[in-house]
């Protein structure tokens, strides 16, 4: 799928309300029940993790139950603290390096499984900004985080798509991963 024109995000399907600062939280969600490969977009305004995170977390505790720890792409965010405070509870933050996409933030809550959310850079122009978002809380759509960021990118994040239909096939994914 191309990102273009006709699949701008629409302010219907963005969380409404104020941030600590008085800015709007820009997020989108992929609706309840839907499969996708990503649970939606969040564009944060600065790479300050502990600034962004708690309107974020705040606006998710009420969809997908209390997020209790939170894990980034360190080379994303010049600083990770241990934890955050976010009203009458800390999250736990954690992060990695090559493992995962490096423009998702995975999301952990009391509840089973995990969220995954595409992290628009927060200087990406407001037009490719609403696009990506629009896109990544579709119902279906295959993108990595990586992918909607840079549809030219092909490293092993640029170029993957999920299938949740049919077997994976690891040994062709080894083969992506390691250049064989």
């Amino acid at each position: 799928m191309t990102i273009g024109d006709s699949e701008l995000y629409s302010p219907a399907r963005r969380t409404a309300g104020p941030t600590r600062d008085g800015d709007e939280l820009r997020l989108t969600v992929t609706p309840a029940g839907a499969t996708s490969r990503l649970d939606g977009a969040w564009w944060p305004r600065s790479r300050d993790f502990e600034r962004e995170l708690p309107p974020l977390v705040r606006d998710l505790d009420h969809r997908w139950g209390r997020v209790t720890h939170a894990t980034v792409n360190r080379r994303l965010w010049p600083s990770i603290p241990p934890h955050v405070t976010v009203g009458s509870h800390s999250v736990r933050l954690g992060w990695f390096d090559a493992e995962e996409d490096p423009h998702v933030i995975y999301l952990f809550s009391y509840g089973p499984g995990h969220r995954e959310l595409l992290v628009v850079p927060p200087e990406t122009d407001p037009r490719h900004a609403a696009a990506m978002m629009a896109t990544a809380s579709l119902p279906g759509d295959l993108h990595t985080a990586s992918a909607l960021v840079d549809p030219t990118s092909t490293d092993r994040w640029g170029s993957a798509r999920w299938n949740h239909i049919g077997p994976r096939d690891w040994n062709a994914e080894q083969r992506t991963v390691h250049g064989a």
